[in-house]
């Protein structure tokens, strides 16, 4: 049984939806539901509602992942991925799908799987602007300068 560490306030738009919920025990993301039936071509894109909103505390935001299984099987990610809902939003939670697959539409219908809402701390941050920073053995070392 899984014992939450946080308990954050829901509205159900749809109530003959499941709220988002973990598939096993362990598991970091909470699997979330197509509110609609769609079907997308190949490289289409569309918003697709989940039937619920959230009030996420402040120090936390969530972030909206694709379905690994869609991914691989189907070619279905997010334009955005991670989707950000951050604390102060209210609205419905709705996740932008794209078909990457260059040739077979795929079809959704209410009630699938769709992706995954991933609950996370997040620091509230200020810069300090400097002139200079601190010196690491990696430097602006990036993009492939590890090798391959």
């Amino acid at each position: 049984m899984i014992n939450p560490s946080l308990s954050i306030p829901l509205k159900s738009i749809d109530p003959e939806l499941p709220i988002p919920q973990y598939a096993h025990e362990g598991d970091a993301g909470l699997d979330l539901y197509s509110a609609i039936d769609i079907e997308l071509q190949p490289f289409q894109r569309a918003l697709v509602p989940c039937g619920f909103a959230l009030a996420i505390p402040q120090g936390y935001a969530g972030f909206v992942m694709p379905r690994s299984g869609l991914a691989i099987k189907h070619g279905i990610s997010l334009v955005n991925t991670p989707g950000l809902i951050d604390s102060n939003y209210r609205g419905e939670l709705k996740v932008i799908l794209i078909n990457h697959d260059p040739q077979i539409p795929f079809s959704i219908k209410r009630g699938d799987r769709i992706a995954q809402l991933v609950i996370m701390k997040v620091a509230d941050v200020s810069f300090a602007v400097s002139d200079s920073l601190p010196e690491t053995s990696r430097g602006e070392g990036g993009f492939g300068s590890s090798g391959v």
